[in-house]
C-alpha cells in the first residue's frame, strides 16, 4: 500500500460524525448547516440539454473535451474577467474537468517534482483536498493563517524567503471556504511576481467566484490579474471552476481548467492516463449552463436574501460578518467549537462545523479555533429557522 495513505487526516465530516455520536437531538426538523451543498433548483435547460443528447453516451468522450466546450469557457472567462479576446486559445489554454474537486487533486500529482523536497503552500483554514493532494505527491504542506486582522486572507508579505524558495505549488481560494475572503487584485498581482522570482506555480481554486453581493462589482480573480499586467501567456497561473455553486449543479460533476497552455500540456498527458474524461453529453449541458448568466444572478439574489435576513438574526448575539462572497458565515463562537457544535446539535437539532476540524495547529495557532462554519444553503426560511434556533441557544448560555 502507498504509505502516503498513513498521513491523510480523516475528513472534516468523518470528525463532526465522531463528535455528534450518540447525541440524543430534540424532536425539531433537523437543519444542516453544515455541507456546503448548493440546494437551490438546477436550470431546468441545462436538463433539457442534458437529455436532448443521451443519444452520444455511446460514445467514448476525449479527455480534451469537445472544441464547442473549450470555446464557450474561453469566451465565459473573457466576459467575466476582463480577458482581452484570443488570449484564452480553446485549444491550449482550457480543460474540461470533472469538477474541481478531482482537478485539483491531479494537478497537484501533475506539478509537484517528488524529488525535490518541495513545499505546497496553501491557506488555513482550507479545503482539505489541498492537504490530502500534496501529501500523496510527496510534498510536504505549509499552511498561511487565515486572521481577521488581516482580512481572514493569508499574511503573505510576512511569509519567509525560503518558504517560496521551496514552494512548488500555490493554492489560494477565492472566495475563501470556509471564510468568504477575497484575495485582493493588486495581492494577485504581487504573488505573480513572487511565483515568477520563485519558479512555483500558482492553483488558483475559484468554484465560489459567482457568489457575491455587489452586481456591479464581480469580484476578480487570477485572469483578471494576468490580463491587467499583459500576461497574455498566463504563464505559472492556473484557474480552477465549476458549475457545482455557480448553476446548482453539483451533481453534473462539471468544471475547468484555464491557464498556462505548458502546464496544461502536462496536465492533459497525465489525465489521458488518469482516465476521467467528461460524458459527451455533459460537456454538452455544460455548454448551455456556462452561456447563461440569467439563472447565476437569480442565484445571487436567493443567497443575498438569506444573508440579510440571518445576519439579521445573528449579529446582536454572535461576532460575525457578511463575507465578501461564498455562502458560508464564518463565526466567534461564545465557547471552543467543538462544544458550541455539539451541544447545538443536542438543544436545538442544528447541525455546523468545529472551526479547528477545517484547520490545522501550527505551533499553538489554530486559526479555526473557536469559530464554526454555516452553509447557508438551505432555502430561505430554513435558514432563517435555523438563525432563531442559534440565537435562542446562545442567548440561553
Amino acid at each position: 500500500m502507498n504509505d502516503a495513505l498513513n498521513l491523510l487526516q480523516p475528513y472534516p465530516f468523518e470528525k463532526l460524525r465522531a463528535l455528534l455520536a450518540g447525541v440524543q437531538p430534540p424532536a425539531k426538523k433537523a437543519i444542516a448547516l453544515s455541507i456546503g451543498e448548493p440546494k437551490h433548483r438546477s436550470p431546468s435547460f441545462v436538463a433539457e440539454a442534458l437529455s436532448a443528447s443521451l443519444e452520444q453516451l455511446s460514445v467514448y468522450p476525449t479527455t480534451l473535451g469537445l472544441p464547442a466546450l473549450r470555446e464557450a469557457v474561453a469566451q465565459w472567462c473573457e466576459r467575466r474577467f476582463r480577458v482581452p479576446a484570443g488570449w484564452l486559445d480553446p485549444a491550449r489554454h482550457v480543460l474540461p474537468v470533472n469538477g474541481t474537486r478531482e482537478a485539483l487533486f491531479a494537478f497537484t500529482q501533475t506539478v509537484v517534482n517528488r524529488e525535490s523536497n518541495g513545499l505546497v503552500v496553501s491557506p488555513n483554514p482550507f479545503y482539505q483536498i489541498y492537504e490530502g493532494a500534496a501529501l500523496l505527491a510527496g510534498a510536504t504542506p505549509h499552511y498561511l493563517p487565515c486572521l481577521p486582522e488581516n482580512g481572514f486572507n493569508p499574511d503573505f508579505d510576512a511569509v519567509p524567503s525560503e518558504v517560496w524558495q521551496r514552494c512548488e505549488l500555490l493554492f489560494l481560494c477565492s472566495p475563501g471556504n470556509p471564510t468568504g475572503a477575497l484575495v485582493p487584485l493588486e495581492t494577485l498581482k504581487k504573488l505573480i511576481a513572487l511565483a515568477d522570482e520563485h519558479d512555483f506555480v500558482i492553483a488558483a481554486d475559484e468554484c465560489y467566484s459567482e457568489l457575491y453581493f455587489d452586481e456591479q462589482n464581480p469580484p476578480p480573480g487570477l485572469l483578471t490579474a494576468c490580463a491587467e499586467l499583459g500576461r497574455s501567456d498566463f504563464r505559472r497561473c492556473v484557474v480552477f471552476h465549476s458549475l457545482s455553486k455557480r448553476s446548482n449543479l453539483p451533481g453534473l460533476r462539471s468544471g475547468f481548467v484555464a491557464g498556462d497552455a505548458e502546464i496544461l500540456k502536462s496536465f492533459l498527458l497525465y489525465r489521458t492516463y488518469h482516465g476521467c474524461a467528461m460524458p459527451v453529453p455533459t460537456q454538452l449541458a455544460s455548454i448551455a449552463a456556462w452561456n447563461d448568466e440569467v439563472h447565476v444572478r437569480a442565484n445571487r439574489v436567493l443567497y443575498r436574501e438569506k444573508f440579510d435576513a440571518v445576519l439579521g438574526l445573528l449579529q446582536p448575539v454572535l461576532d460575525v460578518q457578511r463575507p465578501d462572497g461564498s455562502f458560508y458565515l464564518w463565526p466567534r463562537t461564545p465557547v471552543d467549537d467543538q462544544s458550541f457544535t455539539r451541544e447545538l446539535f443536542a438543544r436545538e437539532h442544528v447541525t455546523v462545523v468545529p472551526g479547528s476540524y477545517l484547520s490545522r495547529s501550527v505551533g499553538d495557532l489554530n486559526p479555526g479555533a473557536n469559530r464554526v462554519r454555516m452553509a447557508l444553503v438551505a432555502p430561505l426560511a430554513e435558514c432563517v429557522e435555523a438563525a432563531e434556533r442559534i440565537r435562542d441557544f446562545v442567548r440561553a448560555g
